[in-house]
């Protein structure tokens, strides 16, 4: 079967656009101009530091969003959760899809499936992966995450992952062992917050390069290293990171102009 094409737009932070044939997907829809100020709870804040890309009304039609957790406004905020009841499905957490009652959702908990069908369509077969976004314990204070691959018939080097907001932890690092990668979009930014000094809530560029040596995917995909001021390591940061790793990790980085679709073999 012959591959359906495969385009990725980084609209900014953890949203990008990603179509499969003549389907369209969107992750982590974050819509709000820059200037807004979020609160997280237990003394944790942010403030957007730019806008999207790419605006809802020039988005066009989205057949399905992957929502790695809706509870904290980074990753699904006001302008973004507006936008919901206009796509065809969100997949997200079981919780999550609990408090989103009302619209078209499915949750998923850690290694759950789910399918996208539609008459003259690949089907794409979309699993729950694991995440921890935040150090050992803090699940009761961050809440439910989950990652996503996405598999389809024709896929030449294997299934496309997102892992999610998450550090690296063995809960990701089974992902490695459970599936083929062929194409990683990996979740940066080292996040911290002054409340909790040196904490982390999401993978450094050094922990994205330990994790793709692990993968070893045809493509590497790093977002979610900008736009927030609790986004702690830039791509200015980053960057340098994966320009130094082996080359089994370095030569497979694409590093996504934001706003500008690129097209992949996956």
């Amino acid at each position: 079967m012959t591959a359906p094409p495969v385009r990725i737009t980084h609209v900014g932070g953890p949203t990008a656009l990603i179509e499969i044939g003549d389907w369209r997907l969107l992750t982590d829809p974050t819509f709000d101009p820059p200037g807004k100020r979020y609160f997280f709870g237990w003394g944790t804040m942010s403030k957007k530091l730019a806008g999207p890309a790419i605006s809802v009304a020039d988005l066009g039609r989205i057949d399905a969003v992957l929502l790695t957790h809706d509870h904290h406004d980074d990753n699904l905020d006001p302008a973004g959760r507006a936008m919901l009841p206009s796509v065809g499905t969100t997949i997200t957490t079981v919780a999550g899809a609990k408090r989103l009652a009302g619209l078209k959702t499915v949750g998923l908990a850690n290694w759950q499936t789910t399918r996208l069908e539609a008459d003259g369509r690949e089907t794409i077969e979309i699993t729950a992966t694991p995440c921890r976004h935040g150090p050992p314990g803090s699940k009761p204070i961050v809440g439910d995450v989950i990652g996503f691959s996405l598999r389809w018939e024709g896929q030449r080097h294997g299934v496309l992952w997102i892992s999610g907001d998450t550090v690296l932890y063995d809960g990701v690092r089974e992902v490695a062992d459970r599936l083929d990668v062929g194409t990683a979009i990996l979740h940066l930014g080292g996040v911290r917050f002054p409340v909790s000094g040196p904490l982390r809530y999401t993978m450094t560029a050094e922990e994205g390069v330990e994790l793709s040596r692990l993968l070893s995917p045809e493509t590497i995909l790093p977002i979610h290293y900008e736009g927030w001021k609790h986004f702690r390591q830039g791509r200015d940061r980053a960057q340098p990171v994966f320009d130094a790793a082996p080359p089994a990790v370095r030569d497979h980085v694409r590093w996504l102009k934001i706003g500008e679709p690129t097209t992949l073999v996956v």
